[in-house]
């Protein structure tokens, strides 16, 4: 490219002359590279550079010379501008990879001439692994050998030949001779540095980090990545540890120690406190480290549950941060930007003299000697510029250390344990009846009556939480109920330590914590088999509503490279369990309308289907292939098909499939149609509904299949139709009015639509018809009574018998043929025939039925806390209105009753 007319190369030369006498020899030491600098021919500056070592007596002396020009043409080309931060600490970082592949393969020659270099791996760490590298930067590799494959001498001892090998790298890489050094390499990352050898067996460093290995070598390891060497062994490694690095349950013990490793680093600066001569642009307060380690400790919280997360480099890291709504946006340019800015002067004060320095000069000269060498007119404008910047940047790291942090950087006090006598007064105080026996029951906790206090580690932890814990019961709707379920909860789990780090960490989920125990059964017991799912709860985003089918199940089936089928049954199960904990926490906290929970709930429920179908089905076809010309189709029938779930809700659906019937599957083990698709369907109930260790997922309910029980599970296109069309029961098409395609193409969904529609507005006799649904209400009062005063859905005016007047008014005119009940009144109110009112009534019993399924699953009325985030949930005042609110819906449902059958409805 023509650089010369973008960028002032002029100017960036006499700054390097003038400010810069490790430029200005590097100049002179290479006349053609100076030329092509001279005349801004940026990318033939960079190749001459890249070409310097050619011709070289040694590989030694070959890296030397292009270290050499590549540190001029990127010195110069940054200084004119015409190559971003980025692309200097990439052109850095590339050349360190090439310089450690070149100095490995020398070393294994050395010793085993002519062999293939394999066995030997290096792994790059910190701003090697972040592909940004500093232009005087030391490289931190961690060196890793697998003794199988390692080229040795036939009498060497693996162990000794990695070591030799490891040691002439390091020379290659670092001994300072006439020509220069390529990078000094620090080996301390590895395992155990000051006892181990240079370079470690692979196993050995597996069953350190899956054992032993400290919480700041989880942050390192943030950023690393399979640099030079062998790089498909250092890949298959880096996968293997991916658990150690990025775990799906928090662990807030580590992420604590993280915090408080930052605290100390400040605490132990010993240069100038705020930005003047002698301040470190990396360790001090605002600096490049705070940056860094503040986006880090926010991936060692999420990025296991969030792969979008897992990045090297800082600003990539800042913005994903952002979009994930986990910081703020403003903090992440903010952030971003002081952090280029810091890196680019970095820069330049290691320019000066080739020195591994982040410490602006301790005099005013040398203060502005640095300032002018990047453009400022001194130093006192390069001080006023960092002041702002790391102000900015330590102001967000001071909340971060808050956070996340022991400000004081010493070991936290263990709250001393109190006697049982001063525990019941404690109790009794909080507000806790019949305390003595409660604080008996806290202290057979302690004493080892629970498996997951008997552990010192663990006993301390709770120790620390217990203050807290106890006053959030107490302050919780019903105290006893809620202390009760915790000591269900503490009993069930088999180790609690990270649950305690985790209420420690986030106190504001006790209080959370508290509302589930005392208010809601279900969530309670779900809690109880998976302490963990209070983890996704330190989001503000988990009170976001979740996004559409599509987002979901992108969600649901982002998982690990080389993850097995059973792996991702259990991902799945955990993620979707994770998300309809969240979903029952915000409809107790009051927080969403139970309609939109209910409308996510199938969304979640709808798209955990296809993730798990789809899975099942390539799993299924490595065995058996495919069925020429035919697929299979899941319909969704009842709430599922209506897309409105309850917490409790099974999942009414449809096995079909297009095609020849008598076909047969294509794959090693070939089986006919109708055997293929129902073994499959099997499958895949049992991938929704069968336990695994992450538990079970959903109740599949296959009976409004063709003959029910009686019938096969899946039946082909042609066999479905015949079936509605000429033995169907009416209650059967009536279910058939709520159908929507769940899985399927878009020609087989519309093929089946026609089938649905000809079905549902083929002619009737309207005695009949009428006859028949009143008969099947009757009998279904008798055999399906309500469950209590609150069952809005069996009750006499609730749901079932509003459902009926719809299906019934869909069947007779053909009008409203939505599987959406709302969508449906709202046709038929438009055509006169069901009342205006229908609507809003069957949003009241919606919502407190969805309510009531979490709230009060026996369907009698509950106690006080209950009941007053019923009335919340459900847009009430008081529990009174929400009384008043159900009757009126039942009222208006058993108008419409008597309106469209001419009788009215049967009382309970």
């Amino acid at each position: 490219m023509n650089a010369a007319t973008a960028y002032d190369w002029e100017n960036a030369l006499a700054r390097a002359r003038a400010h810069s006498p490790f430029l200005s020899g590097l100049l002179d030491r290479q006349p053609e590279l100076a030329e092509r600098l001279e005349a801004g021919e940026m990318s033939a500056a960079l190749g001459w550079a890249q070409r310097a070592g050619q011709g070289a007596p040694d590989v030694s002396s070959a890296l030397r010379r292009e270290k050499r020009g590549l540190a001029l043409a990127l010195g110069l080309g940054d200084l004119a501008g015409a190559l971003p931060l980025a692309a200097v600490m990439r052109e850095l970082s590339d050349f360190a990879d090439r310089a450690l592949d070149a100095a490995i393969a020398e070393a294994i020659t050395n010793r085993v001439p002519d062999a293939e270099p394999a066995g030997f791996i290096a792994l790059a760490l910190g701003k090697h692994g972040a592909q940004e590298l500093n232009y005087s930067s030391d490289i931190d590799p961690i060196l890793l050998y697998d003794p199988e494959t390692l080229p040795r001498r036939e009498r060497d001892d693996p162990g000794e030949a990695a070591a030799r090998i490891a040691r002439r790298v390091v020379q290659t890489m670092g001994h300072i001779d006439a020509e220069g050094y390529v990078f000094r390499v620090d080996l301390r990352l590895r395992p155990a540095s000051e006892v181990s050898p240079p370079a470690i067996p692979v196993e050995a460093a597996l069953a350190h980090y899956e054992s032993s290995a400290l919480a700041w070598e989880r942050a390192a390891f943030i950023r690393a990545r399979a640099c030079a060497g062998d790089i498909d062994e250092g890949r298959d490694f880096l996968n293997a540890i991916r658990p150690f690095v990025w775990r799906k349950s928090l662990d807030f013990g580590a992420i604590a120690e993280i915090g408080r490793l930052t605290a100390r680093i400040r605490e132990s600066h010993k240069g100038a406190l705020q930005p003047g001569p002698g301040f470190n642009l990396k360790t001090g307060r605002g600096g490049i480290r705070e940056v860094e380690f503040y986006a880090q400790t926010h991936q060692l919280i999420h990025g296991g549950r969030n792969p979008a997360l897992r990045l090297r480099g800082t600003r990539a890291t800042l913005d994903a941060l952002a979009e994930a709504g986990i910081i703020a946006s403003d903090d992440a340019a903010v952030l971003g930007e002081s952090y280029d800015r810091l890196r680019v002067l970095e820069h330049r004060l290691q320019m000066v003299q080739d020195q591994q320095t982040h410490s602006l000069p301790g005099d005013e000269a040398g203060l502005d000697n640095v300032a002018r060498l990047d453009g400022l007119a001194d130093g006192a404008e390069l001080v006023a510029e960092l002041e702002t910047i790391t102000e900015a940047v330590g102001r967000r790291y001071d909340k971060l250390i808050a956070a996340h942090g022991n400000p004081s950087g010493k070991a936290v006090a263990v709250p001393r344990q109190e006697e049982p006598a001063q525990l019941a007064r404690e109790l009794a105080e909080l507000g806790f009846p019949e305390s003595e026996q409660l604080a008996e029951r806290i202290e057979g906790w302690r004493q080892g009556k629970v498996r997951a206090l008997r552990s010192a580690a663990a006993r301390a932890a709770f120790e620390t939480i217990q203050p807290a814990l106890l006053a959030a019961l107490a302050r919780s709707p019903d105290p006893a109920r809620a202390f009760n379920r915790w000591e269900q909860l503490l009993a069930r789990l088999p180790s609690a330590l990270n649950l305690f780090h985790l209420l420690e960490a986030r106190p504001a989920l006790l209080a959370l914590m508290a509302q589930v125990l005392s208010l809601a059964p279900p969530l309670a017991d779900a809690l109880a088999r998976r302490a963990d799912l209070l983890d996704p709860l330190i989001d503000a985003t988990a009170f976001d509503l979740p996004g559409s089918v599509s987002e979901l199940a992108r969600d649901f089936a982002d998982g690990e490279d080389g993850d097995d089928y059973q792996r991702m049954l259990d991902r799945v199960r955990r993620r979707v369990s994770e998300v309809r904990f969240a979903l029952g926490v915000q409809l107790i906290e009051g927080a969403t309308d139970p309609l939109a929970i209910a409308a996510a709930s199938s969304r979640v429920a709808e798209a955990a289907l296809t993730v798990l179908a789809r899975a099942t089905i390539a799993e299924f076809r490595q065995a058996h292939g495919v069925v020429p010309e035919s697929e299979l189709v899941i319909l969704g029938l009842g709430r599922f098909g209506g897309g409105a779930l309850t917490h409790a809700s099974d999942l009414d659906i449809v096995y079909l499939f297009t095609g020849d019937h008598e076909a047969e599957s294509d794959g090693p083990r070939p089986i006919g149609a109708t055997l293929y698709y129902n073994r499959l369907a099997q499958r895949i109930s049992g991938a929704l509904s069968v336990p695994t260790a992450e538990g079970a997922l959903y109740e599949v309910d296959t009976r409004l299949r063709p003959s029910g029980t009686q019938g096969p599970l899946v039946v082909s296109y042609d066999s479905f139709e015949r079936y509605q069309c000429e033995q169907a029961w009416t209650w059967e098409h009536m279910a058939l009015c709520r159908a929507r395609v769940l899985l399927g193409s878009a020609p087989a969904a519309t093929a089946l639509g026609e089938v649905i529609e000809r079905v549902l507005t083929a002619p009737r006799e309207a005695g009949k018809l009428r006859a028949e649904v009143l008969e099947m209400r009757s009998k279904m009062a008798q055999h399906k009574p309500a469950k209590g005063p609150l069952d809005a859905k069996l009750g006499r005016g609730g749901l079932v018998d509003l459902e009926f007047i719809v299906h019934y008014l869909q069947l007779r005119h053909g009008v409203g043929l939505s599987p959406y009940l709302p969508l449906a009144i709202a046709a038929l109110a438009k055509a006169g025939l069901c009342p205006a009112g229908l609507g809003a009534a069957h949003d009241r019993l919606t919502r407190l039925l969805v309510s009531v399924r979490l709230l009060a699953p026996d369907g009698e009325e509950p106690a006080e806390g209950p009941r007053a985030a019923l009335a919340k949930a459900c847009g009430c005042d008081d529990w009174q209105a929400v009384l008043t609110s159900f009757a009126e819906a039942r009222a208006v449902v058993r108008s419409a009753w008597g309106e469209v059958f001419g009788e009215e409805l049967e009382s309970e």
